[in-house]
């Protein structure tokens, strides 16, 4: 269609019964065909009942809606009871057929029509939308990489050494695979984090000089959901030491930053004060 269509006066309707089969009304014109739209297009066929040719138009799109399995929907407005949504499509004649995709008029014809040009007129209303609303998405289910399904089979299983192997090769296979990097970085962690006691946190802060202890008690500080708190011990490390201390302190401190996303607050934060540290 030409021109913006303006259909917001239609999203708030005066009460009024809902309709019965493909029968709409400016009651029910959101829920039918604006939200509708958002999965399938919906053709809204605006006629009267003193029109023959337009009764008939109806029938044959009541035949193709059917027909079609749910690819699209179909919305009948008796237009002289339904002014309000004639007047805000901008109808000029009966019957007027509008396809709405997306909460938006997509194509539109005037005046009842042969069989053939209604049919191939739906089909390509169709076509023109395949893959772009959400009802076409969703049923497109995203395939498992079976990789990773391994994977994660070996961790419910507890074997943390097939989980390692398993996402290593896929990364021997495919050098640049994020998701990969990160599940074995997140893996490989825990494995350590998980055989850690828990007096190594007091034993860390008795023995501050102690640069292993301290590692080890920011490692069980984050498996606690502490990472200001490992962080922070990791940073002190790195001000009060120097060389292969410092060393090992910051590497270990860039390896558990990997483990979230870096545009966290607290990772920001404590990456400010990790330079403030080292310069």
């Amino acid at each position: 269609m030409s021109g913006a269509v303006d259909l917001s006066s239609l999203k708030q309707p005066p009460a009024g019964a809902a309709g019965a089969d493909y029968s709409v009304s400016v009651a029910d014109f959101e829920t039918k065909v604006l939200r509708r739209s958002m999965q399938v297009p919906v053709v809204v066929v605006l006629y009267s009942q003193r029109s023959p040719g337009s009764v008939e138009l109806v029938r044959t799109l009541e035949r193709f809606v059917a027909a079609d399995n749910g690819s699209w929907d179909l919305a009948t407005v008796e237009a002289e009871n339904n002014m309000q949504i004639a007047q805000a499509l901008r109808v000029q004649g009966i019957p007027t057929v509008i396809a709405i995709a997306g909460g938006q008029p997509l194509a539109d014809f005037e005046g009842a029509q042969p069989e053939p040009q209604v049919r191939q007129w739906l089909d390509a209303v169709i076509d023109a939308v395949a893959g772009k609303l959400e009802g076409a998405a969703t049923e497109q289910q995203p395939v498992e990489d079976p990789r990773f399904t391994a994977a994660e089979e070996a961790l419910e299983r507890g074997d943390m050494a097939g989980a390692e192997a398993a996402y290593e090769a896929i990364i021997a296979a495919e050098p640049g695979n994020e998701e990969a990097k990160s599940a074995l970085r997140q893996l490989r962690f825990l494995a350590r984090a998980q055989l850690l006691p828990e007096s190594v946190i007091p034993d860390a802060d008795l023995d501050p000089a102690n640069v292993d202890l301290a590692i080890d008690a920011a490692d069980l500080e984050l498996l606690n959901q502490q990472p200001e708190a490992a962080f922070d011990r990791l940073i002190g490390v790195v001000k009060r030491t120097a060389g292969d201390d410092r060393t090992k302190a910051r590497t270990r401190l860039l390896e558990l930053f990997e483990l979230f996303d870096p545009a966290e607050s607290f990772v920001v934060a404590a990456r400010r004060k990790l330079a403030a540290a080292l310069y």
